[in-house]
């Protein structure tokens, strides 16, 4: 760990290792396997990129996503790491020169896309090749039941047949008890040491709120909170990304498009608009994000529910890498829940495979209706737990309004019951508020008990009725019957009486306007700032890599309070190695200086 302690200092330019990084780093490099479970921004990358530079030979890192391994290679060759890829980007010629240079050992590290670590050539070549380690990157990707679902990842048990003396290490920041159990099976990882940090990040201000007017409530959060930054708004279809994102664009946003559906030069050109550039908003499905190491995402947005809370948490995750205060902003409604639960119905897959996304969308449907700690319910969803509830969510720092809704909740269900489980929630609330037309005489609806005894509640109040209802489990939306709702077991004892219901109460339109964008530090000279982030823009511009692969703001920040003036005080900033000291150093004492 000596060695380990000093790469940490002249590579990477960081001080110390946060816990437990120290003791993964040492198991790796002791050659023992490692399943590592730690938050996005936790620091997963050095608990396999400093036992490769310890250990002899070369590093290979599976990860699932070819567009990221390059911004991934450059900023390893930033800090004077000898890493490359293998991709199908490279031509013949390319690829064999990185071949080259593995077998004769000029490599520290490699990253490899699965469907090429598959291949028996692929394989082949790393029995000749010395290898320090294996790192198995999003490693949820080999759960049937994760949310990104990727079949190369199930082959990858295959390491440890071929190469049972080289350690390996599956890394993720997402996955429930159910999901550590597959990556444990289909690794074949039962052996390894399982390091489970705090899923908890504290600077993401976590808010849910019921979708009224989308468009309006996404452009009053823009416009009051982020104007100016750098963001990602998922949306459940490829058509609606297009549209938000023109519709942004309108707006005078600069936004662009993501999608599994656009041309890949174009897909490429966005995300690296979105690494390179300031103040990008992409607009995206879930095909975006994964692995993206962009600090300073100050929100993510969801227009749509997502159908896992392990989707959510990944998607939110996404926001803040930095530390800086971040927003995970959501809006939603049944028809969200609907529209999922379709396509799950529809889906290859089998039956135990849609029942357990059922359990899975019933638990996302829950933390939005939630009236405690967002935090707290999302943190024990994964076996974490919060000392006390976090200040930092909506429910916290707004608590929901609620209201005894055990007779709404009657009625509700019985107008189920009286009309045959047979219709959905627009008629069953024309019965409760006594409508008179052609469908309701149809089926001599105006004959039931139930009818007209709703007029107490508008329209908007009777479907958070049912939402809430559904949400809860005392209903349930048949498919089959066309979003039909179905009363559940649960709901007899409210029925009969014997059993009570608080209801949230829904405030139309309501959004926190609590501001995260924070001003810089009273402590930091603003022109001077400038100053270095206009020379950070221009060296990433000239070597075609994201600002943030020069510095991170952190390091701005601290050089605009400590004012290194010598190449030694300069190499004291964290985020400053041997390598961007003697690379960049002269450049921004020089900035410092002109600017003094």
């Amino acid at each position: 760990m000596n060695d380990a302690q000093q790469i940490l200092q002249s590579v990477f330019g960081y001080e110390s290792f946060r816990d437990p990084q120290d003791a993964i780093i040492q198991t790796v490099i002791d050659g023992g396997d490692a399943l590592v479970l730690m938050p996005t921004g936790g620091g997963k990358s050095l608990c396999y990129q400093i036992p490769a530079l310890v250990r002899h030979g070369c590093g290979v890192v599976i990860s699932p996503l070819i567009a990221l391994m390059q911004d991934q290679v450059s900023a390893m060759r930033q800090l004077g790491v000898r890493a490359s890829y293998l991709n199908s980007t490279l031509d013949a010629a390319e690829a064999r020169a990185v071949e080259r240079d593995l077998l004769s050992g000029e490599l520290d590290l490699l990253y490899i896309a699965p469907e090429r670590l598959t291949q028996e050539r692929c394989l082949a070549l790393f029995e000749q090749a010395d290898i320090a380690l294996f790192a198995i990157d999003e490693a949820h990707c080999v759960s049937q039941w994760g949310h990104d679902f990727r079949a190369d990842y199930l082959q990858l048990s295959l390491l440890h047949e071929r190469f049972p003396a080289i350690p390996r290490i599956a890394l993720t920041a997402t996955a429930d008890a159910r999901t550590r159990k597959e990556i444990i099976l289909r690794l074949d990882l039962a052996e390894a040491r399982q390091f489970i940090a705090g899923f908890d990040r504290p600077n993401i201000r976590y808010r849910i709120a019921l979708k009224t007017n989308p468009r309006s409530q996404l452009l009053r959060f823009l416009q009051d909170e982020h104007p100016q930054d750098a963001g990602i708004v998922y949306c459940l279809s490829r058509k609606k990304t297009e549209e938000i994102a023109l519709w942004l664009q309108q707006q005078g946003f600069n936004a662009l498009p993501y999608h599994a559906g656009l041309p890949p030069a174009l897909r490429a050109t966005h995300q690296a608009r979105f690494l390179r550039e300031e103040g990008v908003i992409v607009v995206a499905t879930i095909a975006f994000g994964m692995g993206i190491d962009k600090p300073d995402v100050r929100f993510v947005a969801h227009l749509d529910m997502p159908k896992t809370v392990e989707s959510y948490y990944q998607e939110t995750g996404r926001a803040g890498r930095d530390g800086e205060p971040a927003d995970a902003w959501m809006i939603y409604g049944l028809q969200d829940v609907i529209k999922l639960r379709q396509m799950m119905a529809t889906s290859d897959g089998s039956e135990e495979h849609k029942r357990a996304e059922q359990h899975r969308l019933n638990a996302m449907l829950g933390l939005c209706e939630i009236t405690s700690c967002r935090r707290e319910s999302l943190l024990s969803y994964f076996g974490d737990t919060l000392a006390q509830p976090c200040g930092n969510c909506d429910t916290c720092l707004e608590p929901v309004d609620t209201w005894d809704g055990t007779e709404a909740a009657r009625k509700a269900l019985s107008v189920v019951y009286r009309t045959g489980q047979r219709f959905g929630v627009n008629h069953l609330i024309e019965v409760l508020r006594g409508a008179d037309n052609d469908k309701i005489r149809q089926f001599e609806h105006h004959t039931l008990s139930t009818y007209g005894v709703g007029k107490e509640l508008d329209n908007t109040q009777w479907r958070s009725v049912f939402r809430q209802l559904v949400a809860r489990g005392y209903l349930s939306v048949d498919l089959a019957q066309f979003g039909a709702l179905r009363l559940e077991e649960k709901c007899r004892p409210l029925l009969r009486g014997e059993q009570g219901i608080e209801l949230r109460r829904d405030a139309a339109g309501k959004v926190a306007r609590q501001q995260t964008k924070t001003a810089l530090p009273a402590d930091i000279d603003v022109g001077l700032w400038e100053a270095l982030r206009e020379c950070r823009r221009q060296l990433a511009e000239e070597q075609g890599v994201p600002p943030y692969v020069i510095f991170h703001d952190r390091s701005l920040k601290e050089m605009c309070v400590i004012v290194p003036r010598t190449p030694l005080e300069f190499g004291h900033i964290t985020g400053v190695g041997q390598r961007k000291l003697d690379k960049y150093g002269s450049a921004f004492l020089r900035v410092i200086n002109d600017y003094l």
